[in-house]
């Protein structure tokens, strides 16, 4: 069971760039598996208001490479309309790159349309944006692989995707969201990993879903053994690293591999350690 932390809300009073720094180098010395940050423009994190304090996540993602050594970093996750494939995945491979081969690709079809109105950006029906994604997942395997033919889709051409240097290792990719028919296909078809939601009710829904997801890969022929499965959860406040651990346990019964932690308002170092030392109680 690997645990790791996802950062959604950057609104520390004490500073924000000294705190940021503190709860990366905190996650990365502690043993976690990945520092998740938020793909947001505006903040978004259940609680805060749409003015607070949000990083552009690739830049953010970056910065922390330089920062840590050994913990994988990504996005949970970025919208695959929000920008360009191409570029997405140049900076996707761009942080693999500095980062020695430690990034994700956490993607997904993309659904705040007050922030997309709001600054911008694209965000068309549904059903388009879930064409765009897959296009998108078609376009990050060519390029990664180095493959410089034509892409012609029907949403996006590239008369020549360049990506030099290649990554480190090919980044692992994860789809966001849970839906059975698209989404969950998606998943069988291209992706690492999934993501669920720790909805209370006793991990029916879970299971559900990875029952969905096993036919999926039996229709596509592919193990479900080879997908990680991971589930965002939340660090109830007070909560021990023995109670977390144990609750790690439960979510493993249900057949997942891997827990998204997020925590009401900004991190602090001390609750990113309790995760830290839940994962050493888990491992041992």
């Amino acid at each position: 069971m690997r645990i790791s932390v996802s950062v959604t809300d950057f609104s520390w009073p004490g500073g924000l760039v000294d705190s940021l720094l503190e709860v990366a180098r905190t996650a990365d010395e502690t043993g976690l598996d990945t520092l998740w940050v938020a793909d947001h423009l505006l903040q978004a994190a259940p609680g805060s208001t749409p003015d607070s304090e949000m990083l552009e996540a690739y830049t953010t993602l970056g910065f922390l490479a330089s920062a840590t050594s050994r913990i994988r970093l990504g996005t949970m996750v970025s919208a695959a309309t929000f920008r360009a494939p191409a570029l997405l995945v140049k900076a996707v491979t761009t942080l693999d790159v500095l980062s020695r081969g430690r990034a994700w690709l956490g993607i997904g079809a993309g659904y705040q349309e007050d922030e997309a109105r709001a600054m911008g950006l694209s965000l068309p029906p549904v059903p388009e944006r879930f064409e765009r994604l897959e296009e998108t997942l078609l376009i990050a395997r060519r390029m990664w692989d180095g493959d410089t033919s034509e892409f012609v889709g029907r949403h996006y051409r590239l008369e020549r995707p360049v990506n030099n240097p290649l990554p480190v290792r090919r980044p692992k990719l994860l789809i966001g969201g849970t839906g059975p028919k698209r989404t969950l296909r998606l998943v069988a078809e291209y992706a690492d990993a999934c993501n669920l939601f720790d909805i209370p009710d006793g991990g029916k829904t879970v299971r559900a879903r990875l029952d969905v997801l096993a036919r999926h890969c039996a229709d596509v022929g592919r193990p479900v053994e080879e997908i990680e499965k991971t589930i965002a959860t939340r660090l109830v406040p007070g909560e021990s690293s023995k109670d977390f651990a144990r609750r790690c346990g439960e979510f493993a019964s249900w057949g997942l591999d891997h827990v998204v932690v997020i925590t009401a308002g900004p991190w602090e170092p001390g609750a990113v350690s309790v995760l830290g030392e839940a994962a050493n109680l888990v491992a041992a």
